[in-house]
């Protein structure tokens, strides 16, 4: 049964946890501005002397997405926390594909994710060893048959994907992101390396976690909620993202039964 915070608050279970994964799209911004309530919680988990950390599938560096955030006004010292599954893409990509060529898929703007190695970036899909995902192409944003065409003579090409959200809600405007492409490609036959929730190797790599108490928050039952189960972690859904209608429909039990996945907890938005 999932426990419902709105009245008692994230302060009411506080102290069962010693660190914290904390969505930031759908659950501290939305894409356009920051939550109020959302920033106030932050404030409190650090004077309540836990950690946590600002786990984003957002597919750029962390540096780009903490300018992003500067630009909404978010404080230097929340700032700090992030980290984002392009920054571990770009670890992988360094240690592994450095010297390779590659496609990328995606808009300009997440050209600093390859920035480092940039001439490395094909033109042509026939003449390179593996395929970067970041998102959708800037006039193919809504199309995927675009992209069943684009892969169907090259799924023995790997993909390296630095999203695995299917969607996002930029404000009240709803976007696929680059899972939905990757999608795509496995339905071809293509194999697919994902970065970032509910993969483990980003929990990892974001905070020390050995032997602390943990609690994912998070709007996405596919990739926060998905994450923590797979971990054995606790969750909290924030219910006012990306499941909204479904869960307004359908209620949370019946909808989390639909992804395969358990929430201990829901709150509609973040708050103390």
């Amino acid at each position: 049964m999932t426990k419902n915070l709105d009245n008692e608050g994230l302060k009411s279970i506080i102290d069962n946890y010693d660190i914290f994964y904390i969505d930031l799209w759908g659950v501290v911004h939305n894409g356009i501005t920051l939550h109020k309530s959302a920033i106030e919680t932050l404030k409190e988990i650090s004077k309540a002397k836990k950690e946590y950390v600002l786990l984003t599938n957002a597919p750029r560096p962390n540096k780009t997405v903490k300018i992003f955030l500067e630009k909404m006004g978010m404080d230097e010292e929340i700032r700090e926390k992030v980290y984002s599954s392009g920054e571990a893409s770009l670890n992988y990509l360094k240690e592994n594909y450095l010297e390779q060529k590659f496609y990328h898929i995606g808009p300009p703007r997440d050209f600093d994710l390859f920035v480092e190695f940039e001439n490395n970036k094909g033109k042509d899909i026939y003449e390179v060893t593996y395929l970067l995902c970041t998102g959708l192409f800037e006039n193919q944003e809504k199309n995927l048959n675009y992209y069943k065409k684009l892969f169907k003579d090259h799924i023995d090409k790997k993909m390296i994907c630095t999203n695995p959200d299917l969607i996002v809600d930029r404000g009240s405007k709803r976007e696929l992101c680059a899972g939905s492409v990757a999608l795509v490609f496995e339905k071809l036959g293509g194999k697919v390396i994902y970065f970032g929730k509910p993969f483990p190797e980003v929990y990892n790599q974001s905070i020390n976690n050995k032997k602390k108490r943990a609690l994912s928050i998070g709007d996405n039952l596919n990739t926060d909620i998905k994450g923590a189960n797979l971990l054995n972690y606790d969750s909290l859904l924030i219910s006012s993202g990306v499941h909204k209608n479904e869960i307004e429909k359908d209620g949370i039990e019946a909808v989390a039964k639909k992804y395969g996945v358990v929430a201990n907890f829901i709150q509609t938005e973040l708050k103390w």
